[in-house]
């Protein structure tokens, strides 16, 4: 998790997460969506990438979660793009 806040006003939070394959994106950001709204988390203001499954963002508006597959992650490379802003170890709760 890269903590984006102090250079974008469009969000606080990028989650970045992969997947081998198009199937694992998928199935990724389909349990993302499942838990958020079984603990009455926010809803996505808007999702993209559902056609291909390479490169899936999901807007949270405070966070964006980005879900690539291998290739995509290791092409995009945003963690070296944002390399200058903090990272923010993930400590899943209980559950997670």
């Amino acid at each position: 998790m890269i903590d984006v806040g102090a250079v974008l006003s469009i969000t606080q939070y990028f989650l970045i997460v992969s997947g081998r394959n198009t199937r694992q994106v998928r199935a990724i950001a389909e349990e993302i969506e499942e838990h958020l709204f079984l603990t009455d988390g926010p809803k996505p203001l808007r999702v993209e990438g559902r056609d291909e499954y390479q490169w899936l963002l999901m807007d949270y508006g405070d966070f964006i979660v980005h879900v690539f597959d291998t290739e995509s992650r290791a092409y995009y490379d945003l963690e070296r793009l944002w390399s200058d802003q903090p990272r923010i170890a993930w400590e899943p709760s209980e559950g997670s």
